[in-house]
C-alpha cells in the first residue's frame, strides 16, 4: 500500500502526522497551565491537593505526546533533528530540564518525610508550567523565523552562533509565539479544571483566571497571526530544490490551500466558543470546544509551514542550508516501514480517550482526595 506512494507524498504524510502530534501535544500543555495557577486557584493546601491530582490523572500524558512529537520528527525527519536538537543545544536542553523538574514534582511533593517541602516541588511544577511552554513556544517559533546553521554537502551541520540557540529569544516573533503558548495552555487549564473539578470555589477562581488568561493570549495571537500573513516566508523551487525568499508566504498558503484556510478558522472559531459558553453560557464543556479548536489551529499552523513547497527550518547564516520535508526526510524504504506502524495510531489515540474516560466518569473533590492515601 505505502510502498505504491510516491516519496514526495511519503514525505507530506509524515509532516501531516507530525501536525497532528503537535496539535496533541499542545491540547496537552493544559497540565503546564494548570501547574502556573496552583497557587491563584488553590488558596488552601486541601485546594491546592484537588488541583495537583486533577493535573496528576494526565500529566503522563502531556509528556508522551511531547515524546511521540519528537520521536515522530525524528524518525522522519532526521536531518532537523540534527540540526536543531544539536545545534539549539542550550534551548532544548534547558526544555528537557523544565520537563524533568515536573516528573520530579508529581513524584515527591507529598512523599513522607519530604525533605524539601511540598513548596518546593510547587515551584517546580510552575518553572515547567511557565518557562519550559515560553521556551517550546520560542523553538516552534523559529521554525518560521529561522535558526543560525549552516549544512555541508556531506548533512553535517553547524551552529554559527555561540549562543547555540539562546539567540531565538531576541526575536519579537519568538517570544510573542512563546507568550501565546503560555496564556493558551492557562486557558485550556482553566476550562479543564472547570469541567474537572467539583468544587465551587476552585471553579469560580477559574473563571476568573480563564478572563484574564483570554486578554492576554488575544494580544499574543493577533500580534502572531498579523505577523505571519505579512512577513517574508522562505520557498524552494520544486525541481532544483534552490531555496528563495517569498514575501507573504504563508498568506499565500491559506490561499493555495483552501482547506488548510478553513481549518484553521474553524480551529479559532472553536476555540473561542468553548471560551464564550463557558463564560456567558455556564456550561462546564467549553474545554472540549477549545480543545477540539487548539488541535485544529496548530495542524493548520503546521501545514502552512511544510507544504506548498515551503522551507520549515529556514537558515539564516547560509539560505541554501535551509530544511525542507524533501531535504531533511528520511529514506523512501524508512518512512514506507514508519507508516506501517503508523496505522497503529488510531488504535492508540482510541485507547487514550478510553482511559480518560475512565478517570473522569466521576468530577474530584476535596474529600476524595484526602481519603485517598496515594495522592499527590
Amino acid at each position: 500500500m505505502f510502498e505504491n506512494l510516491s516519496y514526495l507524498t511519503l514525505q507530506e504524510y509524515w509532516w501531516f502526522l507530525v501536525a497532528v502530534l503537535a496539535g496533541m501535544f499542545v491540547l496537552m500543555t493544559f497540565v503546564q497551565g494548570g501547574q502556573t495557577l496552583l497557587h491563584t486557584l488553590g488558596k488552601t493546601e486541601s485546594e491546592r491537593d484537588v488541583i495537583v491530582n486533577s493535573l496528576g490523572r494526565k500529566w503522563e500524558l502531556g509528556f508522551t505526546s511531547l515524546v511521540m512529537f519528537g520521536g515522530a520528527l525524528f524518525a522522519a525527519f532526521p536531518l532537523f533533528y540534527a540540526v536543531s536538537f544539536g545545534g539549539a543545544y542550550f534551548v532544548w536542553m534547558a526544555i528537557l530540564f523544565c520537563f524533568i523538574l515536573q516528573a520530579v514534582a508529581y513524584e515527591y511533593r507529598k512523599k513522607p518525610n519530604n525533605l524539601y517541602g511540598a513548596r518546593t516541588y510547587e515551584f517546580f511544577m510552575f518553572i515547567n508550567g511557565s518557562l519550559g511552554i515560553i521556551l517550546i513556544g520560542i523553538a516552534i517559533g523559529t521554525l518560521f523565523t529561522g535558526g543560525n546553521f549552516i549544512v555541508n554537502d556531506m548533512n553535517l551541520s553547524r551552529w554559527t552562533e555561540p549562543t547555540y540557540g539562546l539567540e531565538a529569544v531576541l526575536n519579537s516573533f519568538n517570544v510573542a509565539f512563546g507568550l501565546m503558548l503560555f496564556f493558551l495552555a492557562r486557558i485550556l487549564a482553566s476550562l479543564y479544571f472547570i469541567n474537572n473539578i467539583n468544587e465551587e470555589t476552585i471553579v469560580t477562581r477559574a473563571k476568573t483566571s480563564l478572563k484574564r488568561s483570554t486578554a492576554l493570549f488575544l494580544i499574543a495571537f493577533l500580534y502572531v497571526a498579523v505577523n505571519l500573513l505579512v512577513m517574508k516566508g522562505y520557498a524552494y523551487d520544486p525541481v532544483t530544490k534552490a531555496v528563495f525568499v517569498e514575501e507573504g508566504k504563508y498568506l499565500h498558503n491559506f490561499l493555495d490551500m483552501p482547506l488548510v484556510l478553513v481549518v484553521f478558522l474553524a480551529g479559532v472559531l472553536l476555540l473561542l466558543s468553548g471560551i464564550y459558553v463557558t463564560l456567558f453560557k455556564e456550561s462546564r464543556k467549553g474545554i472540549w470546544f477549545s480543545g477540539t479548536g487548539t488541535v485544529l489551529t496548530v495542524i493548520a499552523l503546521f501545514l502552512i509551514l511544510g507544504f506548498n513547497n515551503t522551507v520549515f527550518y529556514p537558515s539564516l547564516s547560509d539560505l541554501q542550508s535551509s530544511l525542507t520535508i524533501e531535504n531533511s526526510s528520511g529514506s523512501k524504504y524508512t518512512l514506507v516501514a514508519m507508516s506501517y506502524v503508523s496505522l497503529m495510531v488510531p488504535f492508540v489515540l482510541a485507547y487514550i480517550a478510553a482511559v480518560w474516560r475512565a478517570m473522569d466518569s466521576k468530577k474530584i473533590t476535596i474529600k476524595e482526595v484526602e481519603d485517598d492515601p496515594h495522592h499527590y
